[in-house]
């Protein structure tokens, strides 16, 4: 790799209903996960990538994140934090409020999301496209989750979390790499979703295949595999 990894955002504002009670007091970010808050197991999953520059987009309960994390030199990173304010803006949205920390292109991490892939040949791919998005896509099968990518070719050829269709073998994995005019077009709240769909729609949405699997804290069955695998990594 020719220069150092981009910023990577990390989205922590949703409400996390689907894990009540246990994201009543606090967000999803500080679910105990093997012992410690999720967003350190990320964390140290970023700096192990060489990322050094982390932006958490915060939201519901986003303080408690501050106050946990800081600056986040205890887990080997920079961390700043960009806040919603008093209406939730959704993950596009939030994107867009934190552009002033992120600068012109940054990668982007679902707050619920572990994923031990390799990020430098991620953003190779995504600088080598030339394109103002790339998601990385996994051949999950619906084994993992509900598959909503049609990959064919090296390209994206459909995505849809809401129309599925038999073609679609793989899955958004999680992280996607971004430029800051790929948020042009929303001029409020809105979803990642929304953007990787106007993105391929013009062309501009490169995609790159990672092939380990990845592991998340949006379900508690969810919580206890992550809890598996991260103990077993000790």
């Amino acid at each position: 790799m020719s220069q150092p990894l981009l910023p990577v955002a990390i989205l922590a504002g949703g409400l996390a209903a689907r894990l009540r009670p246990l994201t009543e007091a606090k967000p999803k970010a500080l679910i105990e996960v093997a012992g410690e808050p999720f967003i350190a197991h990320q964390l140290r999953l970023l700096r192990e990538q060489a990322v050094r520059d982390v932006v958490v987009c915060a939201g519901y309960l986003g303080e408690m994140i501050e106050a946990v994390v800081q600056d986040g030199r205890r887990y080997g990173v920079g961390v700043r934090y960009s806040y919603d304010g008093p209406d939730l803006l959704g993950t596009a949205g939030a994107l867009k409020k934190a552009l002033p920390l992120l600068g012109e292109a940054f990668f982007v991490l679902y707050g619920d999301s572990l994923l031990p892939c390799r990020y430098a040949p991620v953003q190779d791919a995504f600088l080598a496209s030339g394109h103002l998005g790339l998601m990385t896509v996994f051949r999950n099968q619906g084994q993992w989750d509900a598959s909503n990518v049609e990959y064919a070719d090296g390209g994206i050829a459909n995505y849809s979390k809401q129309q599925r269709t038999p073609a679609m073998k793989h899955i958004d994995y999680g992280l996607g790499v971004l430029r800051a005019a790929a948020l042009d077009e929303l001029t409020g709240p809105g979803d990642l979703a929304w953007v990787y769909q106007q993105l391929l729609a013009r062309d501009q949405l490169a995609a790159y295949e990672v092939h380990e699997r990845f592991y998340e804290v949006g379900s508690f069955a969810g919580i206890e595999e992550t809890a598996r695998y991260v103990e077993s990594l000790r």
